[in-house]
């Protein structure tokens, strides 16, 4: 039998906003229009850094990738990245976006960058990098979750775009969470029936009014595609995702984290049609659309986006043309706050006895500096609190040249 709680929130899943989180027209209104606004992607599965951002300038990179150090595949060659750093690193061709935006001076890249986490577990490795702990199950919520609180009287607003909040929103605050959903469109007479039945209930009530609002706000699709039915799977759907949470942050919210699945690239990592290959076609076009969502009214500007995995692969190819699970990788900082068009890293060298373990790219710059500083020099939380509440176990990491002064 159908209660009346399961019915709204059958109306409520198309966009599906948790109803004790669903977000508040009015509070949008009262945030500050040139508030800072910060989006997270995690890429679950672990991205190979010296694929996206190859480091062909490397003595040692032909020979230590063999087949994944050719790109003639692709139609082109890895797109060349000017800056201090020389000649050194260069993007993989399928992220020309990006390497639009490093010449726009939007787009950092950090590279040998990892986690005080160094096994090989993903599930262990996403914790570490949720949590914000150095090792795993250390902490129960998110670092974000908690820096979103730690802002004193009124927390930061934060959106989800996911089904439910993940790990590392988890924390003190109401988080809102948004995912396409197949459901049909309520009728108006259903959505008028079930205001005169949810009048003497003010816990209903007020979860339809707000929905209400956000269904009927300017630019905010009432019932978008839902994966299943997005031509093109992952990369349609992570397009619209960023798209959407464009819109989020364009009428209110600071906070937002999207996710993108299928890095773990243990075969065929090269192939030009294979998953890697199609993941970065997604990851690129879904960054493009996230920073020509907040091209107006200048939020870009008052952005910083950090893009970044569990851990790296091998450095060397396997026996089924993938690579197998490593320690560093790379990350991306990108956005209008952002002072791009460099590459930071210390690198290690590639050389066999360069390497972690003589496998692994050698982590030298902790990704957790990247997160600190934006915390604390983006969206402004003291230092005292990231020592203490957000990032415990971080003190001493020094701050990431990272941002536009």
């Amino acid at each position: 039998m159908t209660t009346r709680r399961q019915l709204v929130r059958a109306l409520l899943a198309a966009p599906a906003i948790t109803p004790w989180a669903a977000l508040s027209v009015a509070r949008s209104a009262a945030t500050a229009a040139d508030a800072p606004r910060f989006v997270f992607v995690i890429l679950r599965g672990g991205l190979d850094g010296l694929t996206a951002v190859p480091a062909t300038g490397d003595p040692a990179f032909a020979e230590a990738r063999g087949p994944l150090g050719q790109f003639s595949a692709f139609g082109a060659a890895p797109l060349p990245l000017a800056g201090p750093s020389g000649s050194l690193f260069a993007l993989h061709p399928l992220l020309p976006q990006l390497h639009a935006m490093y010449g726009r001076g939007e787009l950092a890249v950090l590279h040998a960058t990892g986690l005080p986490y160094r096994e090989r577990s993903h599930f262990d490795a996403q914790q570490v990098l949720e949590s914000g702990g150095t090792r795993p199950y250390e902490l129960s919520t998110g670092w974000l979750g908690r820096a979103v609180a730690a802002r004193g009287g009124v927390p930061l607003k934060a959106v989800a775009m996911e089904t439910a909040v993940p790990l590392v929103l988890r924390g003190p605050a109401d988080v809102d969470t948004w995912a396409p959903s197949a459901m049909p469109e309520p009728s108006p007479d259903l959505v008028a029936r079930l205001e005169r039945l949810y009048a003497g209930d003010a816990a209903l009530a007020q979860a339809l009014a707000r929905a209400r609002g956000l269904r009927e706000a300017p630019g905010m699709a009432a019932n978008p595609p839902s994966p299943g039915g997005m031509a093109g799977g992952g990369g349609r759907l992570a397009i619209a995702l960023a798209t959407k949470a464009a819109e989020f942050l364009q009428r209110g919210s600071q906070v937002a984290v999207l996710e993108m699945g299928g890095w773990d690239s243990h075969t065929n990592q090269a192939a030009p049609q294979g998953a890697t290959s199609n993941n970065l076609r997604a990851l690129d076009a879904a960054l493009d659309a996230l920073r020509e969502g907040l091209l107006p009214q200048q939020q870009w500007r008052r952005t910083a986006v950090l893009v970044a995995t569990e851990f790296g692969r091998e450095v060397a190819v396997n026996g089924n043309l993938g690579t197998d699970h490593g320690s560093g990788g790379a990350a991306f900082v990108l956005g209008g706050a952002v002072k791009g068009g460099q590459v930071l890293a210390d690198w290690p060298g590639l050389a066999k006895k360069d390497r972690h373990e003589g496998r692994d790219l050698r982590i030298t710059t902790d990704l957790r500096a990247a997160m600190r500083t934006l915390l604390a020099a983006h969206l402004r939380l003291p230092s005292a609190v990231i020592d203490t509440q957000v990032l415990p176990g971080s003190h001493g990491l020094g701050d990431l040249d990272l941002l536009r002064g």
